[in-house]
């Protein structure tokens, strides 16, 4: 039996804790948050679980495995430091941390501890998403020439980190994923207009090294739930639509073609477009996060190397702070170390 506390019940916290409660094999001991009107609310649903107001009580508990930490960002760093010095194998909710060497403080500290650090990375655990990649990795696209991702919606605002650090980073790991690379560098743009220097909606464009760019648009000031990325190939083109539940891919068989037909002079178009079939894939649609707490609870078991651990989380906190620094400096682009 793997034993676990959880630290925040805010708007992702209760998710996480229903599905842990769900599994078999698991004992969820301890919930903890700053509100006591959460606290109440979750011991109305799940008795059997102790609450408390103080997070040193799941930290220095010496009789739990692991400690999940859905809480502001700020507070990440901290809290998963002293899980793992306490003990604990440590589930983070994605971001990693607030900067690269908090991250890399905790892989180190994780390494030398022989414990999991997890990241919340949930999107790598969409069945859509994944069934994508095989696609990428089949070659069924070709040559990939550009990604381009919309992540957009009314609210919910966050106080603590702007609209990169909360939904782009969703799509950098999916990037990331797919492509079997990390962006080299990147330039972006951002509008505070909710809140001084918090970033409402944020235009960032990534660069591969294998010349491959991929665009986000990420905003909680838009007024449609959008959440969707287009992959643009050599033969093929692919859309991965999460709003649309029975059909969330579509490949496209639509491109150029040369044309080596007769032309009455140079000027005359030297491409055809291809207009071709439209493929809907059966894909079983899973859910992501049930999927990354059974991951986590594996990797625990059998000290397997999760999918989304410490590195992974790092190298999109890279990302993150180099799309940061661009849109201080009038979007100039910034090469990520």
């Amino acid at each position: 039996m793997i034993s676990l506390g959880v630290i925040g019940v805010g708007r992702w916290g209760p998710n996480i804790l229903r599905n842990f409660v769900s599994m078999e094999g698991v004992d969820v001991q301890m919930v903890c948050d700053t509100n006591s009107n959460r606290l109440l609310q979750i011991k109305k649903r799940f008795p059997q679980i102790k609450t408390t107001t103080e997070p040193s009580e799941i930290l220095k508990n010496k009789k739990l495995d692991c400690t999940v930490i859905s809480t502001p960002t700020s507070t990440h760093f901290t809290l998963a430091k002293k899980s793992l010095e306490s003990g604990h194998h440590v589930f983070v909710e994605k971001p990693l941390a607030s900067s690269a060497p908090e991250c890399q403080q905790l892989i180190e500290t994780a390494q030398k501890k022989n414990w999991i650090l997890f990241v919340g990375h949930t999107f790598k655990y969409n069945a859509g998403i994944r069934a994508a990649k095989e696609y990428i990795d089949r070659g069924e696209l070709g040559q990939i020439y550009l990604i381009d991702a919309n992540r957009t919606n009314l609210g919910p605002v966050r106080y603590d980190v702007n609209a990169l650090w909360d939904l782009a980073s969703h799509d950098i790991s999916i990037f990331s994923y797919w492509l079997g690379e990390n962006p080299k560098s990147v330039t972006a743009r951002g509008g505070c207009y909710l809140n001084k220097d918090i970033e409402d909606v944020v235009y960032a464009t990534f660069e591969y090294k294998k010349g491959v760019v991929a665009h986000v648009h990420a905003s909680w000031l838009n007024p449609r739930k959008v959440r969707q990325i287009t992959v643009v190939g050599e033969k093929k083109m692919l859309v991965w639509d999460d709003m649309n539940l029975s059909e969330p891919i579509r490949i496209y068989n639509k491109g150029f073609d040369k044309d080596e037909g007769y032309h009455d002079s140079f000027t005359d178009f030297r491409l055809s477009i291809r207009e071709g079939e439209v493929v809907i894939p059966s894909i079983k649609l899973n859910e992501p996060l049930l999927a990354e707490c059974e991951h986590f609870i594996a990797c625990v078991k059998t000290g397997a190397q999760p999918l989304t651990d410490g590195l992974d989380g790092l190298n999109v906190v890279k990302a993150l702070e180099a799309a940061t620094q661009s849109m201080k400096e009038q979007s100039k682009i910034v090469t990520i170390d």
